[in-house]
């Protein structure tokens, strides 16, 4: 927990760990993006500098960044990744049930696996890969960083406030109660696609009866 001393208003690794990590997390997921937001949080618990909105402003460009950056190296070898990840038919299954999921969906998937560990790098490059519009992919990630910069960050000012002498607790807290908000989210992905895989093949039957030709 000595990194815990090294993380203030006033350090520079503050501001370079800030947007750094949660950039390379995207194409790194070991990165430990969220804990270091998190720390970032129980450091500057009991504060009231303004400086402390310019770190959780650099996480959320960060996350923007690395998100866009996943993105573009999707679009770039999208082609590539067709050939080797989604060859053969079922490959070809999963990404045209992917497309669909993510233009009836798109904006929530985006948001919404930026809590799951894994989730986050899967969703923006096969977003690249199906060449989904970058607008919308912007708008989406602009606002998935806002709320999980601000999500993290404020739950270690929480922890660091209910420990104010043992900041190690309120960081293990916050972390704790993170790694739950993760389990629930990933356990509602793993229940709410097979709804949506229900819709989809309902519209895409009733699509197909329509495109009968007619005797």
């Amino acid at each position: 927990m000595s990194i815990l001393s090294q993380l203030s208003v006033s350090s520079p690794v503050s501001y370079l760990a800030a947007f750094l990590v949660p950039a390379l997390d995207a194409v790194l997921p070991v990165l430990p993006s969220e804990t270091v937001v998190i720390a970032l949080g129980v450091a500057t618990a009991g504060r009231a500098d303004p400086r402390i909105a310019v770190l959780v402003a650099l996480a959320a460009c960060g996350a923007f960044a690395g998100d866009n950056l996943c993105y573009f190296l999707g679009l770039r070898f999208g082609p590539f990744a067709r050939r080797r990840l989604f060859s053969g038919q079922r490959g070809q299954r999963s990404l045209a049930w992917a497309d669909q999921a993510l233009q009836q969906f798109g904006a929530r998937i985006i948001v919404v696996c930026r809590f799951i560990p894994g989730g986050r790098t899967a969703v923006t490059f096969t977003c690249g890969v199906l060449r989904y519009p970058w607008r919308r992919f912007a708008v989406a990630t602009a606002c998935a960083g806002v709320i999980w910069a601000s999500y993290a960050f404020f739950l270690g000012r929480l922890g660091g406030k209910a420990f104010e002498d043992r900041p190690w607790l309120g960081f293990l807290l916050a972390f704790g109660v993170a790694v739950a908000v993760s389990a629930v989210v990933e356990i509602l992905r793993r229940t709410r696609p097979w709804r949506v895989l229900r819709g989809l093949r309902g519209n895409r039957g009733r699509r197909e009866d329509q495109d009968l030709p007619t005797r």
